[in-house]
């Protein structure tokens, strides 16, 4: 303890002691309590900067051994884009109509407000959900209702040549392989989608960022039927 004091004397701390034991104590507690002060600064500056850190660039497109993509566990916290119901862009007779709601990382949407591009790893999905009307005090119109399965999008340039690739999943499907190259989904978004191989033209927080940065495909919005 006395090794405290003193080192607290060398710093040029005040500390005014005639050697009686009384004064030592003061002294002591007077260095206790500005150490105390002093560390708790510290503490919340280093607290102040790690709360200030860039969000790491998670969550990812992760995948197994096989090279399957893995479900997107945590997709509902990610940054809500649109939500559509009954979109269909080729329907044939007696299509089930859903509700499609759409979801991107929250990284990647900064970085698209940013910049204006998608960045590498960035991953839509589409949570397809059952629709119903009649419920509970419902007199008009649709409701959501049961998941029935993930459409995933992903921009990878590392591991699909064509960049983009596209993945269904079951309600409770953990695992989904790339639809192979030449896909009817790979097509259309090629040929409809207003930014890279996203629909912003159905995103209505995107589609003014787009027009910023000289990216959006005007054409892309006449109506037109698609194949």
């Amino acid at each position: 303890m006395q090794g405290i004091a003193c080192s607290v004397q060398r710093t040029g701390w005040p500390c005014q002691g005639s050697g009686a034991i009384l004064s030592q104590l003061e002294c002591l507690l007077e260095a206790i309590v500005k150490f105390a002060l002093t560390a708790s600064l510290i503490f919340a500056l280093c607290f102040t900067l790690l709360a200030a850190a860039p969000e790491e660039k998670s969550p990812k497109p992760q995948y197994d051994s096989k090279g399957n993509l893995l479900r997107p566990a945590d997709y509902r916290d990610w940054m809500f884009l649109s939500a559509g119901y009954g979109m269909n862009y080729s329907p044939s007779p007696g299509s089930h109509e859903m509700f499609t709601n759409v979801f991107v990382q929250r990284w990647a949407y900064q970085e698209f407000l940013n910049l204006g591009k998608w960045p590498d790893e960035t991953a839509f999905v589409i949570d397809e959900r059952d629709a119903q009307s009649k419920g509970s005090i419902n007199k008009t119109g649709h409701f959501q209702t049961d998941l029935m399965g993930l459409a995933v999008e992903v921009k990878d340039s590392r591991r699909n040549s064509d960049k983009w690739a596209y993945y269904g999943f079951d309600a409770d499907g953990q695992t989904a392989e790339a639809m192979p190259k030449g896909n009817g989904c790979y097509a259309c978004h090629d040929a409809h989608a207003a930014v890279e191989h996203t629909f912003v033209q159905f995103y209505p927080t995107l589609k003014p960022v787009a027009k910023k940065f000289g990216v959006y495909n005007e054409a892309r919005e006449q109506v037109s039927d698609a194949k």
